[in-house]
Formats: C-alpha cells, structure tokens, sequence
C-alpha cells in the first residue's frame, strides 16, 4: 500500500490537469469573493453583508472538480496499462483500489483547502467569520466527509470504466444527475407555505387574500425530500452553501455509509473485473 500511495503522489504533483484543477479553484475563489466585496460596497440596502454568505460556495462546485479529476486521473491508469503492472508487480487489487481512492480524496481536500486560502482575500471587506469558530469547523468537517463520498462515488465510476473519455462523460453526467435531482428536492422544500395573494395583471398589480400554495410539501413527503437532501453529497453540498445545516449528524451518517458501502461494492465488482 505504501509504495502504491508513494507512486501515485508522485504521479500527482506531476500531473498537468490537477494542477489546473488548482489553479482554477484559486482563481475561481478569489474572483467569486471580490465580486461578494463588490456587491457589499454598492449595496445601499440594510442587509449586512459577511464572509459566510460566500465562503461556503466551493461546497457546490468541488463535485465537479472531483469527477473530472478523478476521471482523467484514474483513466489513465487502464489507457497506459498501469493497472496491469501494478498487479503483475505482486500490488493486489484492493490496495490498488483503495490507494486510488486516498489519492482521489487527498486532491479533493487540497482543492478544497486552496478555495478556503484564495476566499480570505474577501477579509479586509467582509471581515472575519460572524459564526462561531466551533460551527464553522463544523461546517468543514461535514464538507470534509462529502468530499469522502464524492470520492468514493467516482472512484468507482473510473474504476469499472476502462474508456478514458467515457469515464469523463460518466462521471460529469452522473454529477450533474445528482446536482439536479438535489436542487429539485431542495426547491420544492423552499416552495412558501402560502401564495403572497400578489397578482400582475395587464392592468397593473391587484392585492388578494393570501391561500395556501398547493405546491407547498407537508408530511411524509417533506420528511423524504429533506432526507433526500441530506443525504445526497450534492444537497448537502446546497445547504451548506446557503448556510442551512440542521441536521449535521444525518449528513456526516450519510456521507459515511456512501463512502463506505461504494467502497466496498467498488472492490466487489473490481476484484472480478477482466483486465484484458
């Protein structure tokens, strides 16, 4: 295990499109909070403007930096037939499989940690963190453990994939199929429970009665979509974005049972794969 880590590190800070994926992240970040320091100088309303409304905002993109690292990363190893040695050199299957995955996760979190360094550019604007320090570690934590998931889950992608573009197709579709599917649930939680009995109409604006929204969930049904939320890595990735944890142990519960059980399944399927 260990020369298989120390091999594919090495393999990582040579590699061109990690290196992107970073220098993207930290000009994407520092970008994301001067235009937040932007809005908070011209704003003349009475919201007040902080860092957390915008810091928190690499929780929904890391996914995709994630699947396209991985993807690229991990598919050349079936194109250049670095799989096969590895297994010829006495490496078995597992270790080669969970060696990927630490070096999958590992580039997520640095990825994640040059997003939290080029944000603190927001500071002399926005200044410090209005949240407390044990929430805000908190917050990164839970990202720290969907950041396991989402590892875990491309990990597997790129491990059954022996096409390097198709990998790449996979693993992007699956991303935004679960970024959908997560903002379509976290939508229809946000819908109000009544109308605003506010109407335009080609004659101006008419005042009514405020009525209940027949769009609004109630039940069974909210109880599913906000576990639904919760659970997937891509609507814990929303909440956090929009500062609305509230159930941190149902996230850092679910993204653990995700990392794992995709893990283990990922080896399963991994160990009885022909390698031709």
């Amino acid at each position: 295990m260990r020369k298989l880590l120390s091999a594919n590190f090495s393999r990582l800070w040579k590699d061109k499109i990690f290196w992107l994926c970073m220098g993207t992240m930290l000009v994407y970040s520092v970008v994301y909070m001067l235009n937040g320091c932007r809005q908070a100088t011209v704003d003349l309303s009475e919201y007040n403007y902080s860092i957390d409304k915008y810091y928190f905002h690499f929780a929904v993109t890391i996914g995709a930096f994630c699947a396209l690292f991985s993807s690229m990363f991990l598919g050349t190893e079936y194109s250049d037939g670095t799989i096969r040695n590895k297994i010829v050199s006495g490496h078995t299957r597992t270790g080669i499989y969970i060696a990927n995955l630490v070096t999958v996760f590992a580039a997520t979190l640095l990825l994640m940690l040059v997003w939290l360094i080029g944000a603190l550019v927001a500071v002399p604007v926005l200044g410090v963190w209005k949240t407390s320090i044990p929430n805000l570690l908190a917050y990164l934590f839970i990202a720290v453990m969907f950041e396991a998931a989402f590892s875990a889950i491309f990990t597997f992608v790129c491990m059954q994939s022996t096409n390097k573009a198709a990998t790449v197709v996979i693993s992007v579709l699956l991303l935004f199929g679960l970024l959908a599917f997560a903002s379509m649930a976290y939508n229809a939680l946000h819908e109000p429970e009544m109308t605003s009995g506010v109407q335009i109409t080609a004659s101006g604006m008419e005042m009514s009665e405020p009525a209940p929204n027949p769009h609004y969930i109630r039940g069974v049904t909210r109880t599913i979509y906000e576990f639904i939320v919760d659970f997937l890595p891509t609507g814990q990735g929303l909440k956090m974005w929009q500062l609305e944890i509230n159930n941190p142990v149902r996230m850092l519960l679910s993204s653990v049972f995700i990392a794992v059980m995709t893990t283990l399944g990922g080896i399963f399927i991994f160990k009885r794969k022909d390698l031709k």
